[in-house]
Formats: structure tokens, C-alpha cells, sequence
């Protein structure tokens, strides 16, 4: 199926891994081809009105700089390539599900399209040679910052920032396919994806969720608290997993999030609806264990698709608290716009219900200009100790590093 969608210039994969969960059903979903595009200022309101004329499947993403009328409308100027806000609407649908596959599809035969994607020949798993990674920000620089951003915490500016430092490789050349094959086999996570607009490549191996919504049920699930594993003993696996649950500052810092993120479902959710179904929850990936609280909310009646991305996005656990001023330090402070990451990619469903994912743990690719990048990041809380905060950056670029050879 990925190597299928891979020959249109637009498409999406998003692939769970076989992850349990009550708020999953597909296993697998993929759209190729576009019919019609929705990019630019009012994309969120040319969503509205497709959807008040017609029932279809829409694929895109938000990057973080994306808000609707402020300062924050920018363009993508990480030399990936992504549109600021995008959308398609596609000629070809596949969705896995219990061992099923189903295909819609606009102008083709779904029998020709299925003989097709079975018959693909699947070429041969290369060797490649190490890729150089350069820092843009360098250990004592990112020391530096994270003391001046304590200095604000300090200052009663902020309760909570993240801040996020990149790393990247100039005239790389890789295959996108195979390196996010290496990526998921490496880190399979239940929110990843392969995304491709024309040669800007999002390879995703995200654990997290920005935001479902299931008829008039909305449900959030922030990620904040990070701790290494020990797949090598089970008992010291355990004692980490423990300690990341009992630790002050992961907790501090996870109920921020929760309460920056009820506050923003209490604007479209009905009055006394929005409650945590699940604080300071334990779940093990390959590389780490996290802390995810789940936050959900009844939403209002005509509640539109723009109304719900202006009262949420971007989600808080790439932010900090309160949004508004963190995000002017993000700017102050980070070398540069984000982009795609720790924006979100997803889909909506014919029925308007739907779901995105939060793009972190991610290789950026652009194979025109063969620029490879990758962001990190981490919370910082007035309890955060620097040097320990790098640390925690390189843990989460481990899977990504060792994709590139490192």
C-alpha cells in the first residue's frame, strides 16, 4: 500500500501498528491523488463550506505557524517545503481493517487498483553510509537558553515552554520510502506516518495524539513526561516506568498541559462535559515510556471544523502555558520556524468526524534540494535542569539517529 501511494504526487499513510486502543478502528489508512486542493489563509473556512455541500474524505496538515489571522501566518521557512496549511481531496481511499481492505476510489477500478498494489514488486533493502548530522543550536548555547527561559519562569512570565532545537544535513540524498521503514521498524508508534507533497517528505513515527473527534465526542491526549527504558532488564524497565510516574517535576508538567488543554475544549465543548478520563497514565513505546493523560469533551451543537482548529491548535504540549506568551518566547528564543513539526497531520472522514496526530519524533526531507532535518524538544518547568534536558532531547532523536547510521 505506502509503495502504491508513493507513486502520486500528494499522498498520505497513516499507519497505527497494530496498537490497541478503544479510540482506534483502522489499522491502516492511505489517500492518493488529488482531485482538489485546499491551501492558503482560508483554508479553514473553504473546509467548512465543502463539507456543508458534500460528504468526502479530506487529507492534509497544519504546521505550527498556522493561526488564522495573526502574526503567526508565515511561511515554511525550513527548507522542507510544506505548505503553511494544506489539504486534498483524493482520488483513492484505502483503509485496513481486520485484516480487510478497503478501497474507494473516484476514477479508477478498485479491483485494478488492489492487483496492483499486490503485485508490486518490492525492491531490496540498501545499505546506506552514515549521514552527518550538524546541531543548529550546540550544547552550551542550548545550556544557555534553557536558563534564560527559567529566568521567565521565574519571572511569573510562563508556568511551562517547550522548546525545541534542530538538526540537519545539507546535499543528502536518501530514499524516503525505505528510510521511513527503517524509522517504524526501528520506533513503531501508533500515530505514524509517511506524507508527501510533491518533494517535501514527512517520515513520522509519532506516539501522539492532537486531537479525535467521533460525532460530538472530542477527545485530546497531551504527552508530557519522558523516561529512557532498559529493554535489557525487565525489573530496572519497571523502576523506571515507576519512577516517571512518582516523578514531581513529569507530573508538574503534565497537569499544565491538561489544564491548558480543558481550557481549550471548555471554548467549543458544551458547558460541564470536558473532564480527564485518564491522569498521569503510563504507556511504553520502543524507545521510552511516557506520561499521556487523556482529556475529552462534549462539543457544542454546529460546531465547524475551523471553530474546533482555532479554539485548540497549536496543541499545548508543543507549547507550554499560557499559549500566548510561550509562543512569542518560542519565537524569541528558537532558531528558526518549525514548520510541519510538532504541527499535525490527520484526516476527515465523510462524516466529519476526525483525527490528527501531533508530528514529533519525525524526519523532514525535501528530495529537490536534499535537505534532511529533524526537530527535538522537550518542557521546561521552573523544576527543569538544563544539562538534563539535552539529555532528554538525544533520547528522543535515538530512533531517528540510528535510521541515519549514527
Amino acid at each position: 500500500m505506502l509503495h502504491w501511494v508513493n507513486q502520486f504526487g500528494i499522498c498520505s499513510f497513516l499507519d497505527n501498528h497494530f496498537y490497541s486502543s478503544t479510540h482506534h478502528k483502522a489499522e491502516c489508512l492511505a489517500a492518493a491523488g488529488s482531485i482538489q486542493r485546499f491551501t492558503g489563509k482560508n483554508t479553514l473556512e473553504s473546509i467548512d463550506a465543502f463539507y456543508a455541500q458534500q460528504q468526502d474524505w479530506l487529507f492534509g496538515h497544519i504546521n505550527y505557524e498556522f493561526a488564522e489571522n495573526n502574526e503567526y501566518n508565515q511561511q515554511d521557512t525550513s527548507l522542507i517545503g510544506f505548505d503553511t496549511i494544506a489539504f486534498f481531496q483524493p482520488e483513492t481511499v484505502l483503509r485496513l481493517e481486520q485484516g480487510k481492505l478497503f478501497i474507494e476510489t473516484v476514477h479508477h477500478s478498485a479491483e485494478k487498483i488492489f492487483n496492483k498494489i499486490i503485485t508490486i514488486n518490492l525492491p531490496e533493502k540498501e545499505k546506506s553510509n552514515a549521514i552527518k548530522i550538524n546541531a543548529a543550536i550546540q550544547k552550551a548555547d542550548y545550556i544557555s537558553t534553557i536558563q534564560q527561559l527559567l529566568h521567565h519562569i521565574q519571572r511569573g512570565d510562563c508556568y511551562e515552554i517547550n522548546f525545541c532545537q534542530a538538526f540537519y544535513s545539507n546535499e543528502v540524498t536518501i530514499d524516503p520510502i525505505q528510510t521511513y521503514i527503517k524509522l517504524t521498524d526501528i520506533s513503531p508508534n501508533p500515530f505514524s506516518c509517511f506524507y508527501k507533497q510533491n518533494n517535501a517528505h514527512l517520515l513520522c513515527a509519532s506516539p501522539e495524539r492532537y486531537l479525535q473527534k467521533k460525532g460530538h465526542q472530542l477527545i485530546s491526549q497531551p504527552i508530557k513526561g519522558t523516561s529512557k527504558r532498559n529493554l535489557e532488564n525487565r525489573a530496572i524497565d519497571e523502576q523506571l516506568k515507576e519512577q516517571l510516574l512518582k516523578s514531581e517535576k513529569e507530573r508538574s508538567e503534565n497537569v499544565m498541559v491538561v489544564d491548558l488543554v480543558r481550557n481549550d475544549l471548555s471554548r467549543i465543548c458544551k458547558e460541564g462535559t470536558v473532564e480527564v478520563e485518564e491522569l498521569f497514565g503510563i504507556y511504553s513505546f520502543p524507545q521510552v515510556h511516557q506520561m499521556i493523560s487523556t482529556i475529552k469533551g462534549t462539543l457544542k451543537e454546529h460546531s465547524s471544523f475551523s471553530s474546533i482548529i482555532q479554539a485548540s491548535f497549536p496543541m499545548g504540549s508543543m507549547t507550554g502555558a499560557p499559549k500566548k506568551r510561550v509562543m512569542d518566547l518560542i519565537k524569541q528564543y528558537e532558531s528558526g520556524n518549525r514548520g510541519v513539526f510538532s504541527g499535525a497531520v490527520g484526516y476527515i472522514n465523510p462524516a466529519q468526524d476526525f483525527d490528527f496526530n501531533v508530528v514529533i519524533r519525525s524526519l523532514l526531507y525535501n528530495s529537490a534540494n536534499n535537505h534532511l532535518c529533524y526537530y527535538v524538544g522537550s518542557g521546561i518547568t521552573a523544576k527543569s535542569k538544563p544539562e538534563e534536558e539535552y539529555e532528554e532531547c538525544l533520547l528522543k532523536a535515538k530512533a531517528m539517529n540510528q535510521v541515519l547510521g549514527n
